[in-house]
């Protein structure tokens, strides 16, 4: 490999919308996310509505015309 055209690789920090942070390895110091395995409802077993940009009402909408 060439030497100085690769980003340094270290530790970064994510956090989660629900406040969940925990450190896993990256190029970016810190990584925000909107969902994780604390939160997410495959893991947790419990549904939870998330909208992104309106796409549920859009949909709805869509749906209403119909």
């Amino acid at each position: 490999m060439k030497s100085g055209i690769h980003p340094k690789y270290g530790k970064s920090v994510v956090k989660c919308a629900c406040g969940e942070t925990f450190e896993t390895g990256s190029v970016r110091p810190t990584l925000h996310v909107d969902v994780c395995s604390k939160c997410h409802p495959f893991f947790t077993g419990r549904q939870k509505l998330i909208d992104t940009g309106g796409r549920v009402d859009k949909f709805r909408k869509r749906m209403d015309q119909k």
